[in-house]
């Protein structure tokens, strides 16, 4: 009888052991690509990110005269207009430093006036700028960045969150290791993004298992991106009702109990 139950046990932590496992094949990144591959090809996709309404842009402009530069640069008039547009930020900074792209897709430059940036590459907005300028300044330098480039990432991975970045080019494996990698329950193959564009909503499909990732549209992610990494069936059968899964291992330990009870009489 020993035997019996000893098999009995066994069996009974093999099984829900097994039933909570997750495969190595579904942990896998590009798992089509060959294990002696030696690639190299050119990068087609790769795209400069474009400006777009509601995004805040930095933009100082210097010369050799430092005077006349001045006034072409914020100096608190833009403050009132970029505050109301960014409620809740934490961040005084960009609200100062800030040109703020309103919904018709301008910014409001000083002593210039409103400038169309809308579907433009930051080279494309600074070279119209220095266009502009020259006629005030002799030489005029213009740097300009993203003051809030951003895409979150949702779900199945170790820090979910909204990621801040310092520059305009980030691929999805970028951003993925960023939020600290995927837990070992999501589903690798079956991610979602969704990208807003041009007064438009895309949803797509995203497989990370596969190496055709490396040539699809949004490998590059642009800013205001969601990526939302789903739970695979391990995550969610596991977590579906946890009242039931305690009932079940209560179930079991009762039988064991039970087998330990009638193998002493």
């Amino acid at each position: 009888m020993f035997n019996k139950l000893t098999y009995f046990i066994l069996f009974i932590t093999s099984f829900l052991g097994l039933s909570s496992c997750v495969s190595h094949s579904e942990l896998l990144y590009l798992k089509d690509l060959p294990l002696n591959v030696n690639i190299t090809e050119d990068i087609s996709n790769e795209k400069d990110i474009q400006v777009q309404p509601e995004d805040l842009l930095s933009i100082s402009v210097s010369s050799y005269n430092a005077d006349a530069s001045k006034p072409f640069n914020p100096d608190g008039e833009n403050l009132t207009t970029i505050a109301q547009a960014m409620q809740g930020t934490n961040n005084v900074a960009e609200l100062i430093s800030g040109y703020f792209v309103d919904k018709a897709g301008n910014i409001d430059f000083p002593n210039i006036g409103k400038i169309s940036v809308q579907q433009k590459t930051l080279v494309e907005v600074k070279e119209i700028l220095h266009q502009k300028l020259k006629v005030f300044l002799k030489d005029p330098v213009v740097n300009i960045r993203f003051l809030n480039l951003k895409v979150s990432v949702l779900g199945e991975v170790m820090r979910p969150g909204t990621i801040r970045l310092t520059n305009k080019r980030l691929t999805i494996f970028e951003a993925i290791g960023m939020a600290g990698d995927m837990t070992p329950y999501s589903n690798r193959s079956k991610l979602l993004l969704i990208r807003e564009n041009n007064g438009k909503r895309s949803v797509v499909r995203i497989n990370l298992q596969s190496a055709d990732i490396f040539h699809s549209p949004y490998y590059y992610l642009q800013q205001n991106d969601v990526l939302y990494v789903e739970p695979n069936k391990t995550k969610a059968t596991s977590i579906s009702d946890v009242t039931n899964k305690t009932l079940s291992f209560l179930s079991v330990a009762i039988s064991i109990i039970t087998l330990i009870v009638l193998s002493k009489k």
